[in-house]
């Protein structure tokens, strides 16, 4: 009997589940008994406040869990299990390791996803919080899958291809914008072209991608470029490419289109 296609998203902060998953899960919602699972390490309490939303830092926190919330809802998948792991912000690397890989291994043990997605070694755009509970659930996946059982099938890492980072930064340099800079913290940090694995095209969903995206309010003076629209941003989350850490893709194997093809 097959498996029940499933997923556990570890991330750092509300907003980082939406790129690169959000998509490929609002594709698999009605799959029979398909079930997924958000894991995030903050509350993302110490993220800036856009100009208009009534949030303090003091508020912050649960502000962007309740906005978490209200993102999923408009993606249109909820998850069955939504965690907060309960670190402090921009923290996370400070965390004891033994101790967070032990509380993303329990999750892992009792869901049994088939589908890990975190975040690889560049964290996407070299934030300390993204690189340690990528370090730390890619650590957790391989002890739990050595434990017998269903699931643990795949991990997966978001990306940025270097030629769409390139074209991206092409179109900076024209408007006379600052580029995307990989050597700099906070900055989107690619990997080559050739290291993608899989790429899933998420055009049939991407409008409810960016309505997810849109319902992080405090967020929004970070994640929207000033002047881009909305039509933009659409176009922008309508891939989702993503780095197989493991198992690795065989030689000559085609890139995947799916995140569970050939599960």
């Amino acid at each position: 009997m097959n498996e029940a296609h499933s997923i556990a998203v570890i991330v750092a902060h509300p907003d980082d589940d939406a790129y690169g998953c959000a998509g490929s899960i609002a594709l698999h919602e009605h799959d029979p008994g398909f079930r997924f699972v958000l894991v995030l390490a903050t509350d993302g309490g110490a993220g800036q406040i856009a100009r208009g939303v009534p949030a303090t830092p003091e508020t912050l926190g649960a502000w962007r869990r309740v906005e978490s919330a209200n993102a999923w809802r408009a993606h249109g998948t909820v998850p069955v299990r939504h965690e907060w792991l309960g670190y402090a912000d921009g923290h996370v690397a400070e965390a004891d390791f033994e101790e967070l890989v032990a509380r993303l291994q329990s999750i892992l043990e009792a869901e049994r996803p088939q589908v890990v997605a975190t975040f690889g070694p560049d964290g996407i755009t070299g934030h300390r919080d993204h690189i340690a509970i990528g370090r730390a659930a890619d650590e957790a996946f391989h002890r739990a899958r050595c434990v017998p059982g269903p699931g643990l099938r795949r991990l997966v890492h978001g990306a940025i291809r270097a030629s769409v980072l390139e074209r991206w930064n092409t179109a900076r340099r024209r408007a006379g914008a600052e580029e995307w800079d990989p050597g700099r913290e906070y900055h989107l940090r690619p990997v080559p072209d050739e290291a993608i694995d899989i790429e899933v095209d998420t055009s049939a969903v991407c409008s409810r991608i960016v309505a997810g995206l849109l319902e992080h309010r405090s967020q929004r003076e970070v994640l929207i470029e000033p002047g881009a629209s909305v039509r933009r941003w659409e176009r922008v989350v309508s891939r989702e490419p993503a780095v197989m850490a493991w198992p690795p893709r065989a030689a000559g194997q085609p890139v995947l289109a799916d995140l569970f093809e050939g599960l």
